[in-house]
Protein backbone atom coordinates (compact mmCIF):
# COMPACT_ATOMS: atom_id res chain seq x y z
CA UNK A 1 0.00 0.00 0.00
CA UNK A 2 1.08 3.55 -0.65
CA UNK A 3 1.71 6.07 2.06
CA UNK A 4 -1.16 8.02 3.57
CA UNK A 5 -2.21 11.42 2.25
CA UNK A 6 -3.92 13.81 4.66
CA UNK A 7 -7.20 15.60 3.88
CA UNK A 8 -9.67 17.81 5.71
CA UNK A 9 -12.48 15.76 4.16
CA UNK A 10 -12.67 12.49 2.24
CA UNK A 11 -15.97 11.86 0.49
CA UNK A 12 -16.83 8.30 -0.52
CA UNK A 13 -19.17 8.37 -3.51
CA UNK A 14 -19.33 10.80 -6.42
CA UNK A 15 -23.07 11.15 -7.00
CA UNK A 16 -25.27 14.20 -6.32
CA UNK A 17 -24.47 14.06 -2.60
CA UNK A 18 -20.81 13.15 -2.97
CA UNK A 19 -19.72 15.57 -5.65
CA UNK A 20 -21.75 18.41 -4.13
CA UNK A 21 -20.11 17.81 -0.74
CA UNK A 22 -16.64 17.70 -2.27
CA UNK A 23 -17.17 20.86 -4.31
CA UNK A 24 -18.69 22.74 -1.36
CA UNK A 25 -15.76 21.79 0.87
CA UNK A 26 -13.42 22.90 -1.90
CA UNK A 27 -15.22 26.27 -2.04
CA UNK A 28 -14.50 26.62 1.66
CA UNK A 29 -10.79 26.19 0.99
CA UNK A 30 -10.58 22.68 2.43
CA UNK A 31 -8.32 19.93 1.15
CA UNK A 32 -10.74 17.36 -0.26
CA UNK A 33 -10.71 13.97 -1.96
CA UNK A 34 -13.69 12.25 -3.54
CA UNK A 35 -13.48 8.47 -3.96
CA UNK A 36 -15.70 7.21 -6.77
CA UNK A 37 -15.42 3.82 -8.46
CA UNK A 38 -16.66 5.21 -11.76
CA UNK A 39 -16.66 8.69 -13.21
CA UNK A 40 -18.18 11.56 -11.20
CA UNK A 41 -21.94 12.03 -11.22
CA UNK A 42 -23.09 8.80 -9.65
CA UNK A 43 -26.27 6.96 -10.58
CA UNK A 44 -28.31 10.11 -11.23
CA UNK A 45 -26.03 11.64 -13.80
CA UNK A 46 -24.73 8.46 -15.42
CA UNK A 47 -27.49 5.88 -14.98
CA UNK A 48 -30.62 7.67 -13.82
CA UNK A 49 -32.04 11.19 -13.82
CA UNK A 50 -30.08 12.71 -16.69
CA UNK A 51 -29.90 10.00 -19.39
CA UNK A 52 -33.50 8.97 -18.71
CA UNK A 53 -34.64 12.54 -19.37
CA UNK A 54 -32.83 12.44 -22.70
CA UNK A 55 -34.79 9.29 -23.60
CA UNK A 56 -38.05 10.87 -22.49
CA UNK A 57 -37.35 13.95 -24.61
CA UNK A 58 -36.93 11.74 -27.67
CA UNK A 59 -40.24 10.02 -26.88
CA UNK A 60 -42.00 13.34 -26.35
CA UNK A 61 -40.68 14.73 -29.65
CA UNK A 62 -41.66 11.59 -31.55
CA UNK A 63 -45.17 11.75 -30.12
CA UNK A 64 -45.49 15.44 -30.98
CA UNK A 65 -44.44 14.84 -34.58
CA UNK A 66 -46.92 11.98 -34.85
CA UNK A 67 -49.66 14.45 -33.92
CA UNK A 68 -48.29 17.37 -35.91
CA UNK A 69 -51.38 17.30 -38.12
CA UNK A 70 -53.34 18.72 -35.17
CA UNK A 71 -51.23 21.86 -35.59
CA UNK A 72 -51.66 22.04 -39.37
CA UNK A 73 -48.22 20.58 -40.05
CA UNK A 74 -47.75 17.56 -42.31
CA UNK A 75 -44.76 15.26 -41.76
CA UNK A 76 -44.09 12.35 -44.13
CA UNK A 77 -41.78 9.40 -43.73
CA UNK A 78 -41.47 9.65 -39.95
CA UNK A 79 -39.08 7.05 -38.54
CA UNK A 80 -36.65 6.60 -35.65
CA UNK A 81 -33.34 4.90 -34.86
CA UNK A 82 -33.53 3.31 -31.42
CA UNK A 83 -29.79 2.86 -31.12
CA UNK A 84 -29.24 6.57 -31.82
CA UNK A 85 -31.85 7.47 -29.20
CA UNK A 86 -29.96 5.39 -26.64
CA UNK A 87 -26.66 6.76 -27.93
CA UNK A 88 -27.77 10.36 -27.51
CA UNK A 89 -28.74 9.71 -23.89
CA UNK A 90 -25.28 8.28 -23.23
CA UNK A 91 -23.67 11.30 -24.92
CA UNK A 92 -25.66 13.62 -22.64
CA UNK A 93 -24.44 11.67 -19.59
CA UNK A 94 -20.86 11.84 -20.90
CA UNK A 95 -21.05 15.61 -21.32
CA UNK A 96 -22.42 16.18 -17.83
CA UNK A 97 -19.84 13.85 -16.25
CA UNK A 98 -17.05 15.84 -17.89
CA UNK A 99 -18.62 18.95 -16.38
CA UNK A 100 -18.35 17.50 -12.87
CA UNK A 101 -14.74 16.57 -13.59
CA UNK A 102 -14.06 20.21 -14.53
CA UNK A 103 -15.69 21.42 -11.30
CA UNK A 104 -13.49 19.04 -9.31
CA UNK A 105 -10.39 20.60 -10.88
CA UNK A 106 -11.74 24.12 -10.42
CA UNK A 107 -12.28 23.52 -6.70
CA UNK A 108 -9.06 21.50 -6.26
CA UNK A 109 -10.87 18.27 -5.39
CA UNK A 110 -8.73 15.13 -5.79
CA UNK A 111 -10.71 12.54 -7.72
CA UNK A 112 -9.67 9.10 -6.49
CA UNK A 113 -10.89 6.31 -8.76
CA UNK A 114 -11.82 3.17 -6.88
CA UNK A 115 -13.83 1.68 -4.05
CA UNK A 116 -13.42 3.38 -0.70
CA UNK A 117 -13.48 1.41 2.55
CA UNK A 118 -13.50 3.08 5.95
CA UNK A 119 -10.95 1.07 7.95
CA UNK A 120 -11.10 3.04 11.17
CA UNK A 121 -12.24 6.60 11.95
CA UNK A 122 -10.07 9.00 9.96
CA UNK A 123 -8.77 6.44 7.46
CA UNK A 124 -10.08 5.42 4.03
CA UNK A 125 -8.49 2.61 2.03
CA UNK A 126 -8.98 2.33 -1.71
CA UNK A 127 -9.63 -1.40 -2.01
CA UNK A 128 -10.41 -1.71 -5.72
CA UNK A 129 -10.15 0.25 -8.95
CA UNK A 130 -7.47 2.32 -10.65
CA UNK A 131 -6.18 3.83 -7.40
CA UNK A 132 -6.28 0.59 -5.42
CA UNK A 133 -3.84 0.62 -2.54
CA UNK A 134 -4.05 4.31 -1.72
CA UNK A 135 -4.66 5.24 1.90
CA UNK A 136 -6.39 8.53 2.60
CA UNK A 137 -6.19 10.12 6.03
CA UNK A 138 -8.94 12.61 6.87
CA UNK A 139 -10.15 14.74 9.74
CA UNK A 140 -13.68 14.02 8.54
CA UNK A 141 -15.27 11.42 6.28
CA UNK A 142 -18.59 11.75 4.45
CA UNK A 143 -20.36 8.60 3.23
CA UNK A 144 -22.35 9.28 0.06
CA UNK A 145 -22.46 5.92 -1.69
CA UNK A 146 -26.17 6.09 -2.46
CA UNK A 147 -28.28 3.12 -3.46
CA UNK A 148 -28.55 0.48 -6.15
CA UNK A 149 -31.66 -1.06 -7.76
CA UNK A 150 -33.45 -3.69 -5.73
CA UNK A 151 -33.61 -7.07 -7.44
CA UNK A 152 -35.57 -10.30 -7.00
CA UNK A 153 -33.76 -13.18 -5.34
CA UNK A 154 -32.53 -15.87 -7.74
CA UNK A 155 -33.44 -13.72 -10.75
CA UNK A 156 -30.22 -12.94 -12.60
CA UNK A 157 -29.88 -9.52 -14.21
CA UNK A 158 -28.60 -10.26 -17.71
CA UNK A 159 -29.38 -6.98 -19.45
CA UNK A 160 -31.47 -8.67 -22.14
CA UNK A 161 -34.30 -10.73 -20.62
CA UNK A 162 -34.06 -9.27 -17.12
CA UNK A 163 -33.12 -5.63 -16.55
CA UNK A 164 -33.06 -2.89 -13.98
CA UNK A 165 -33.12 0.76 -14.97
CA UNK A 166 -29.33 0.70 -15.37
CA UNK A 167 -29.38 -1.94 -18.10
CA UNK A 168 -32.45 -0.37 -19.68
CA UNK A 169 -30.52 2.86 -20.23
CA UNK A 170 -28.11 1.13 -22.57
CA UNK A 171 -30.38 -1.37 -24.31
CA UNK A 172 -28.78 -2.76 -27.45
CA UNK A 173 -32.16 -3.15 -29.12
CA UNK A 174 -35.76 -2.17 -28.49
CA UNK A 175 -37.83 -4.98 -26.95
CA UNK A 176 -41.06 -5.86 -28.73
CA UNK A 177 -42.75 -6.42 -25.38
CA UNK A 178 -41.86 -5.70 -21.76
CA UNK A 179 -43.35 -6.22 -18.33
CA UNK A 180 -42.32 -3.41 -16.00
CA UNK A 181 -42.58 -4.39 -12.35
CA UNK A 182 -43.18 -1.33 -10.20
CA UNK A 183 -45.13 1.78 -11.20
CA UNK A 184 -43.22 4.38 -9.23
CA UNK A 185 -41.39 7.20 -11.00
CA UNK A 186 -38.82 4.93 -12.70
CA UNK A 187 -41.38 2.37 -13.85
CA UNK A 188 -43.78 5.03 -15.11
CA UNK A 189 -41.08 6.85 -17.04
CA UNK A 190 -39.82 3.73 -18.78
CA UNK A 191 -43.40 2.70 -19.53
CA UNK A 192 -44.01 6.02 -21.26
CA UNK A 193 -40.70 5.92 -23.15
CA UNK A 194 -40.99 2.40 -24.51
CA UNK A 195 -44.69 2.69 -25.31
CA UNK A 196 -44.06 5.87 -27.31
CA UNK A 197 -41.90 3.86 -29.73
CA UNK A 198 -44.31 0.95 -30.04
CA UNK A 199 -43.14 -1.56 -27.44
CA UNK A 200 -46.03 -3.50 -25.92
CA UNK A 201 -45.87 -2.45 -22.27
CA UNK A 202 -47.46 -4.10 -19.25
CA UNK A 203 -47.03 -1.99 -16.12
CA UNK A 204 -47.54 -3.88 -12.86
CA UNK A 205 -47.90 -2.34 -9.40
CA UNK A 206 -48.62 -4.16 -6.13
CA UNK A 207 -50.34 -1.14 -4.58
CA UNK A 208 -53.70 0.21 -5.68
CA UNK A 209 -52.47 3.07 -7.89
CA UNK A 210 -49.61 4.00 -10.18
CA UNK A 211 -47.18 6.45 -8.59
CA UNK A 212 -48.14 5.24 -5.10
CA UNK A 213 -46.58 8.18 -3.22
CA UNK A 214 -48.50 10.76 -5.22
CA UNK A 215 -51.96 12.29 -4.79
CA UNK A 216 -54.65 9.82 -5.83
CA UNK A 217 -56.18 12.22 -8.34
CA UNK A 218 -52.78 12.89 -9.94
CA UNK A 219 -52.18 9.15 -10.22
CA UNK A 220 -55.62 8.67 -11.79
CA UNK A 221 -54.80 11.19 -14.55
CA UNK A 222 -51.55 9.38 -15.36
CA UNK A 223 -53.19 5.97 -15.35
CA UNK A 224 -55.98 7.19 -17.62
CA UNK A 225 -53.42 8.67 -20.03
CA UNK A 226 -51.35 5.48 -19.99
CA UNK A 227 -54.36 3.31 -20.75
CA UNK A 228 -55.39 5.66 -23.57
CA UNK A 229 -51.92 5.24 -25.08
CA UNK A 230 -52.22 1.46 -24.98
CA UNK A 231 -50.21 0.65 -21.85
CA UNK A 232 -51.65 -2.35 -20.01
CA UNK A 233 -51.76 -1.06 -16.41
CA UNK A 234 -52.20 -3.66 -13.65
CA UNK A 235 -52.59 -2.28 -10.12
CA UNK A 236 -53.06 -4.29 -6.90
CA UNK A 237 -51.20 -7.02 -8.76
CA UNK A 238 -48.22 -9.19 -7.79
CA UNK A 239 -45.66 -10.84 -10.06
CA UNK A 240 -44.88 -14.46 -9.21
CA UNK A 241 -43.14 -17.50 -10.70
CA UNK A 242 -40.84 -15.67 -13.10
CA UNK A 243 -39.34 -18.07 -15.64
CA UNK A 244 -36.55 -16.82 -17.91
CA UNK A 245 -36.16 -18.57 -21.25
CA UNK A 246 -33.81 -18.06 -24.19
CA UNK A 247 -36.07 -15.59 -26.01
CA UNK A 248 -38.77 -14.64 -23.49
CA UNK A 249 -39.78 -14.26 -19.88
CA UNK A 250 -42.87 -15.95 -18.49
CA UNK A 251 -44.56 -14.98 -15.24
CA UNK A 252 -47.83 -15.05 -13.32
CA UNK A 253 -49.77 -11.88 -12.54
CA UNK A 254 -51.82 -12.40 -9.39
CA UNK A 255 -54.73 -10.18 -8.35
CA UNK A 256 -57.47 -10.94 -5.83
CA UNK A 257 -56.34 -14.56 -5.68
CA UNK A 258 -56.67 -15.01 -9.46
CA UNK A 259 -53.58 -15.80 -11.52
CA UNK A 260 -52.90 -14.97 -15.17
CA UNK A 261 -49.86 -16.23 -17.07
CA UNK A 262 -48.15 -13.65 -19.29
CA UNK A 263 -45.11 -13.79 -21.57
CA UNK A 264 -42.90 -10.89 -22.70
CA UNK A 265 -39.56 -10.44 -24.37
CA UNK A 266 -38.13 -8.60 -21.34
CA UNK A 267 -38.88 -7.92 -17.70
CA UNK A 268 -37.75 -4.60 -16.23
CA UNK A 269 -37.51 -4.38 -12.45
CA UNK A 270 -38.35 -0.98 -10.95
CA UNK A 271 -39.10 -2.15 -7.42
CA UNK A 272 -37.08 0.31 -5.41
CA UNK A 273 -33.52 0.52 -4.14
CA UNK A 274 -31.24 -0.81 -1.43
CA UNK A 275 -28.37 0.91 0.34
CA UNK A 276 -24.90 0.68 -1.21
CA UNK A 277 -22.84 -0.46 1.77
CA UNK A 278 -20.99 -3.42 0.23
CA UNK A 279 -17.28 -3.29 1.23
CA UNK A 280 -17.88 0.19 2.66
CA UNK A 281 -16.89 -0.48 6.26
CA UNK A 282 -14.25 -2.73 7.77
CA UNK A 283 -15.50 -5.28 10.33
CA UNK A 284 -13.67 -3.24 12.98
CA UNK A 285 -15.90 -0.22 12.40
CA UNK A 286 -19.12 -0.41 14.39
CA UNK A 287 -21.48 2.01 12.68
CA UNK A 288 -25.19 2.13 13.54
CA UNK A 289 -27.42 1.18 10.60
CA UNK A 290 -31.18 1.16 10.14
CA UNK A 291 -32.39 -1.43 7.58
CA UNK A 292 -29.01 -1.06 5.87
CA UNK A 293 -29.02 2.75 5.83
CA UNK A 294 -26.53 4.81 7.83
CA UNK A 295 -28.16 6.39 10.88
CA UNK A 296 -27.29 10.08 11.33
CA UNK A 297 -28.14 12.82 13.79
CA UNK A 298 -29.38 16.33 13.15
CA UNK A 299 -25.94 17.39 11.84
CA UNK A 300 -25.61 14.33 9.55
CA UNK A 301 -22.98 12.77 11.80
CA UNK A 302 -23.13 9.00 12.23
CA UNK A 303 -22.75 7.07 15.46
CA UNK A 304 -18.98 7.29 14.97
CA UNK A 305 -17.47 10.71 15.57
CA UNK A 306 -16.29 12.61 12.46
CA UNK A 307 -17.94 10.13 10.09
CA UNK A 308 -20.91 11.73 8.35
CA UNK A 309 -23.41 10.56 5.75
CA UNK A 310 -25.82 12.23 3.32
CA UNK A 311 -28.00 11.39 0.36
CA UNK A 312 -29.70 8.11 -0.46
CA UNK A 313 -27.41 6.19 1.90
CA UNK A 314 -29.30 7.66 4.88
CA UNK A 315 -32.68 6.56 3.55
CA UNK A 316 -35.70 7.92 1.67
CA UNK A 317 -36.83 9.95 -0.21
CA UNK A 318 -33.98 8.86 -2.54
CA UNK A 319 -34.01 11.99 -4.68
CA UNK A 320 -30.97 13.65 -6.23
CA UNK A 321 -31.95 17.19 -5.23
CA UNK A 322 -32.56 16.08 -1.65
CA UNK A 323 -29.17 14.35 -1.62
CA UNK A 324 -27.42 17.50 -2.84
CA UNK A 325 -29.15 19.62 -0.21
CA UNK A 326 -28.23 17.20 2.57
CA UNK A 327 -24.60 17.02 1.50
CA UNK A 328 -24.16 20.80 1.38
CA UNK A 329 -25.84 21.14 4.76
CA UNK A 330 -23.55 18.46 6.22
CA UNK A 331 -20.40 20.15 4.91
CA UNK A 332 -21.50 23.60 6.04
CA UNK A 333 -22.15 22.21 9.50
CA UNK A 334 -18.94 20.26 9.88
CA UNK A 335 -16.85 23.30 8.90
CA UNK A 336 -18.65 25.92 10.96
CA UNK A 337 -20.84 27.50 8.27
CA UNK A 338 -24.05 27.62 10.27
CA UNK A 339 -26.35 25.02 11.76
CA UNK A 340 -27.14 22.25 9.27
CA UNK A 341 -30.78 21.79 8.32
CA UNK A 342 -32.57 18.48 7.82
CA UNK A 343 -34.98 18.09 4.92
CA UNK A 344 -38.66 18.71 5.60
CA UNK A 345 -40.58 19.64 2.46
CA UNK A 346 -39.18 18.68 -0.91
CA UNK A 347 -40.53 18.40 -4.46
CA UNK A 348 -41.09 14.99 -5.99
CA UNK A 349 -41.23 14.77 -9.79
CA UNK A 350 -42.09 12.19 -12.43
CA UNK A 351 -41.22 13.07 -16.03
CA UNK A 352 -43.54 10.94 -18.12
CA UNK A 353 -46.34 12.74 -19.94
CA UNK A 354 -48.37 14.02 -18.29
CA UNK A 355 -45.72 15.09 -15.79
CA UNK A 356 -46.40 14.84 -12.08
CA UNK A 357 -44.95 17.07 -9.37
CA UNK A 358 -45.79 17.49 -5.72
CA UNK A 359 -44.59 18.94 -2.44
CA UNK A 360 -45.90 18.57 1.07
CA UNK A 361 -48.76 16.33 2.12
CA UNK A 362 -51.51 14.58 0.17
CA UNK A 363 -55.23 14.81 0.88
CA UNK A 364 -55.13 11.26 2.20
CA UNK A 365 -52.37 12.09 4.65
CA UNK A 366 -54.09 15.22 5.94
CA UNK A 367 -57.33 13.31 6.49
CA UNK A 368 -55.46 10.60 8.38
CA UNK A 369 -53.92 13.28 10.60
CA UNK A 370 -57.29 14.93 11.23
CA UNK A 371 -56.17 18.29 9.82
CA UNK A 372 -58.83 20.86 8.93
CA UNK A 373 -57.92 21.96 5.40
CA UNK A 374 -59.31 23.50 2.24
CA UNK A 375 -58.74 22.45 -1.36
CA UNK A 376 -58.20 24.71 -4.34
CA UNK A 377 -58.14 23.00 -7.72
CA UNK A 378 -57.80 24.39 -11.23
CA UNK A 379 -57.94 22.24 -14.40
CA UNK A 380 -55.61 22.91 -17.32
CA UNK A 381 -58.67 22.57 -19.56
CA UNK A 382 -59.55 26.08 -18.39
CA UNK A 383 -56.06 27.45 -19.16
CA UNK A 384 -55.77 29.35 -22.43
CA UNK A 385 -52.05 28.58 -22.75
CA UNK A 386 -52.62 24.87 -22.06
CA UNK A 387 -55.43 24.58 -24.62
CA UNK A 388 -53.48 26.56 -27.24
CA UNK A 389 -50.51 24.25 -26.71
CA UNK A 390 -52.64 21.09 -26.81
CA UNK A 391 -51.55 20.34 -23.23
CA UNK A 392 -54.83 20.53 -21.37
CA UNK A 393 -54.64 17.24 -19.44
CA UNK A 394 -54.29 17.56 -15.69
CA UNK A 395 -54.70 20.15 -12.98
CA UNK A 396 -53.15 22.11 -10.13
CA UNK A 397 -54.31 21.28 -6.62
CA UNK A 398 -53.48 23.28 -3.51
CA UNK A 399 -54.09 22.04 0.04
CA UNK A 400 -54.34 24.84 2.58
CA UNK A 401 -54.78 25.06 6.36
CA UNK A 402 -58.33 26.28 6.99
CA UNK A 403 -57.44 28.70 9.78
CA UNK A 404 -54.26 30.43 8.64
CA UNK A 405 -54.07 29.77 4.90
CA UNK A 406 -50.73 27.96 5.28
CA UNK A 407 -49.88 25.75 2.30
CA UNK A 408 -49.79 22.14 3.45
CA UNK A 409 -49.36 20.44 0.10
CA UNK A 410 -49.40 21.09 -3.63
CA UNK A 411 -49.95 18.69 -6.51
CA UNK A 412 -49.57 19.36 -10.22
CA UNK A 413 -50.19 16.91 -13.04
CA UNK A 414 -49.73 18.10 -16.60
CA UNK A 415 -47.25 19.73 -18.94
CA UNK A 416 -44.39 21.60 -17.24
CA UNK A 417 -45.50 20.37 -13.80
CA UNK A 418 -41.91 19.62 -12.80
CA UNK A 419 -40.84 23.18 -13.60
CA UNK A 420 -43.81 24.84 -11.93
CA UNK A 421 -43.67 23.10 -8.55
CA UNK A 422 -40.75 25.26 -7.38
CA UNK A 423 -43.05 28.25 -6.91
CA UNK A 424 -45.07 26.39 -4.31
CA UNK A 425 -41.85 25.13 -2.73
CA UNK A 426 -40.64 28.70 -2.27
CA UNK A 427 -44.03 29.72 -0.93
CA UNK A 428 -43.87 26.98 1.70
CA UNK A 429 -40.29 27.89 2.59
CA UNK A 430 -41.12 31.54 3.30
CA UNK A 431 -44.53 30.65 4.78
CA UNK A 432 -46.49 32.49 2.11
CA UNK A 433 -50.23 31.90 2.18
CA UNK A 434 -52.64 30.87 -0.54
CA UNK A 435 -54.07 34.39 -0.44
CA UNK A 436 -50.64 35.87 -1.18
CA UNK A 437 -50.21 33.57 -4.18
CA UNK A 438 -53.73 34.50 -5.31
CA UNK A 439 -52.76 38.18 -5.13
CA UNK A 440 -49.50 37.70 -7.04
CA UNK A 441 -49.94 38.67 -10.68
CA UNK A 442 -48.97 35.83 -13.03
CA UNK A 443 -48.31 36.57 -16.69
CA UNK A 444 -51.03 35.74 -19.20
CA UNK A 445 -51.11 33.39 -21.01
CA UNK A 446 -48.88 30.98 -19.10
CA UNK A 447 -49.20 27.51 -17.63
CA UNK A 448 -48.26 28.99 -14.25
CA UNK A 449 -51.48 31.02 -14.18
CA UNK A 450 -53.11 27.79 -13.07
CA UNK A 451 -51.15 28.04 -9.82
CA UNK A 452 -52.66 31.46 -9.10
CA UNK A 453 -56.11 30.22 -10.07
CA UNK A 454 -55.79 27.17 -7.80
CA UNK A 455 -54.95 29.52 -4.93
CA UNK A 456 -57.98 31.63 -5.81
CA UNK A 457 -60.12 28.48 -5.92
CA UNK A 458 -59.36 27.88 -2.25
CA UNK A 459 -61.58 30.90 -1.54
CA UNK A 460 -64.06 30.26 -4.33
CA UNK A 461 -62.64 33.19 -6.32
CA UNK A 462 -61.10 31.54 -9.38
CA UNK A 463 -62.17 33.51 -12.43
CA UNK A 464 -61.93 30.91 -15.17
CA UNK A 465 -63.87 28.03 -13.59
Amino acid sequence: MSSSKKYDLVVIGGGPAGYAAAIRAGQLGKKVACVEQERPGGTCLNWGCIPSKALLKSAELYRKIQHSGDFGISVKGLDYDFSKIIGRSRDVADTMAKGIGFLFKKNKVDHIIGTGTVSVPGLVEVTAGKDKGKILSADKILIATGCKPRTIQNLEIDGERVMTSRQALEMKKQPKSVVIVGAGAIGAEFAYFLNAFGTKVTLVEMLDQVLPVEDHESAAVVERSFRKDGIDVRTSTAVENVEVNAKSVKMDLVKDGKSESITAETILLAIGVVANTEKLFSPRLKLDLDRGYVKVGSNYESSVRNIYAAGDIIGPPWLAHVATYEAIQAVNGMFGQGKPQRVTDFPGCTYCLPQVASIGKTEKRLKEEGVDFKVGKFPFQASGKAVASDQSDGFVKLLVDSKYGEILGAHIVGADATEMIAEYGLAMKIEATAEEIHNTIHAHPTMSEAMMEAAAAVFGEAIHI
